[in-house]
């Protein structure tokens, strides 16, 4: 069979969240199968790093879709096009994005619905594409998968799909989060602290990500700190916003806030490994990969009660409201202050770890596809 995949988020240094899943999982996928030829679609020049294998056939199609116009361009007109000239079986779109111009049958990997209940966090043009064209390619998909069952959940209610074409392929996390050793923990807080513990949030700086909320309960919990703690900011600031910009700017502790901007793997598994814990306050995720790395990296989580996140954190991470700052500083007053506390949530999560992995999700994914080539 030929299995075409849409891989324009596999960008060499620039994996995101959708892109790590990309990467993951067909990496695995493609050397896993080699009765099947992949061929895999970018809309720019390529890394080779990206060819996984003997049967991954690479295609560059313009125009580069990073734009509303641009997506429709490549979606309605390039993909068809690429898709009846290479003989395509099937089309496989890790991001979601789908072609309404053709019967090839089709798989989208749709993360999460968050741009439905919280549209003015993203632009107004993304924000319309997104709202008018997923319904579509959700009734559109011969098969979805979605990266927890919250997600499933969402999807079939608000798109009014069947769930049984639905399938859950959970996220893993990168093996490369493992435990940090005190000296280097404290040769990173040395590097970033000034030798001060510390919180870390990792992720783009978009306003679902809730640093406003965080930045007050950081403030809140360090009017009572007595041990210098730092609040570690690892990120790209992709959606700087008036209100977390002012937010900041009125903190009393501000100087207790870092910005490291976005780091390298080897230098982020370091950081994650060597903090107090993670604070992933979000109000809106359809996984949290953060969560499962700081698992890998025996790392406290502090996570929020909404949407998928007690799904993946069961009953190993505190808990939180995330629409309440005092929920987060008490979370934080509480693991800052409790060294048992933290020990426990390190021994379970290092048995939640278990249930994730990118070879699990590939296996998922593989299981997806397989139901479409039937």
């Amino acid at each position: 069979m030929k299995i075409a995949v849409n891989t324009r988020l596999l960008l060499k240094n620039k994996l995101e969240g959708i892109g790590w899943f990309s990467y993951e999982t067909l990496k695995r996928i493609t050397v896993q199968h080699p009765e099947h030829e992949f061929i895999f679609i970018f809309d720019r020049k390529y890394d080779k790093s990206f060819i996984f294998s003997d049967n991954v056939t690479p295609v560059v199609i313009p125009p580069q879709a990073r734009h509303p116009v641009l997506f429709y361009l490549w979606f309605e007109y390039s993909i068809p096009y690429i898709l009846k000239k290479t003989g395509a079986d099937i089309f496989v779109s890790p991001d979601g994005y789908l072609s309404l111009s053709t019967n090839v049958p089709s798989l989208a990997v749709i993360h999460d619905l968050n741009f439905e209940y919280y549209p003015k966090d993203l632009p107004w043009a993304p924000r319309k594409h997104f709202r008018y064209y997923f319904p579509k390619y959700a009734r559109k998909a011969k098969r979805i998968a979605t990266v927890s069952e919250y997600s499933k959940n969402d999807i079939a209610t608000k798109y009014g799909v069947n769930p049984e074409k639905i399938d859950v392929v959970y996220n893993g996390a990168n093996p490369n989060f493992k435990p940090v050793n005190e000296t280097e923990k404290k040769i990173v807080q040395d590097k970033y602290t000034n030798g001060s513990p510390y919180f870390v949030f990792v992720g783009a700086l978009h306003p679902r990500k809730n640093l406003v909320n965080l930045f007050k309960a950081f403030d809140l919990f360090k009017s009572s700190d007595k041990n210098n703690t730092k609040l570690l900011i690892v990120g790209e600031k992709q959606y700087w916003t008036d209100e977390i910009k002012a937010t900041y700017e009125k903190m009393d502790f501000r100087d207790g806030v870092i910005f490291s901007g976005r780091l390298r793997l080897e230098e982020l598994t370091k950081v994650v490994g060597s903090a107090l814990a993670l604070t992933y306050v979000s109000y809106f995720e359809g996984f949290g990969i953060p969560i499962v790395e700081a698992f890998y990296a025996e790392t406290p989580v502090l996570t929020s009660n909404v949407t998928s996140m007690p799904e993946i954190a069961g009953d190993a991470a505190l808990i939180i409201d995330p629409f309440s700052v005092e929920s987060i500083s008490n979370a934080m007053t509480q693991i800052s202050s409790d060294k048992n506390l933290r020990k426990s949530l390190v021994e379970k999560g290092k048995k939640r770890a278990e249930l994730f992995s990118w070879q699990k999700s590939a296996d998922l994914l593989w299981g997806a596809i397989e139901k479409l080539l039937k």
